[in-house]
């Protein structure tokens, strides 16, 4: 099952957050649709999706997007995915 916790933080706080969850088992290939249903949820744009964000949620359960990885203007500091099967 993969479960996803999607959050905006400005100044190390907490503006949003979300949980996205599906029965599917966690496919590198749909990456891509889990971020883009995640930012529907938050109202936000969704960012450029790089190599380093998949490997970093891969091997440390959760990627940073900061305002550069977005082509429009946010006003947030971070959008924060964390991987939340365990909770």
């Amino acid at each position: 099952m993969v479960r996803i916790w999607g959050r905006l933080e400005t100044d190390n706080k907490i503006i949003c957050d979300t949980i996205y969850e599906t029965g599917e088992i966690f496919c590198e290939d749909n990456f891509n649709d889990y971020i883009s249903s995640i930012c529907e949820r938050l109202n936000i744009s969704t960012p450029v999706i790089l190599s380093k964000h998949l490997f970093h949620y891969n091997n440390f359960s959760n990627a940073v997007f900061y305002p550069i990885d977005f082509l429009e203007d946010v006003s947030f500091d971070k959008f924060i995915i964390e991987d939340a099967s365990n909770y």
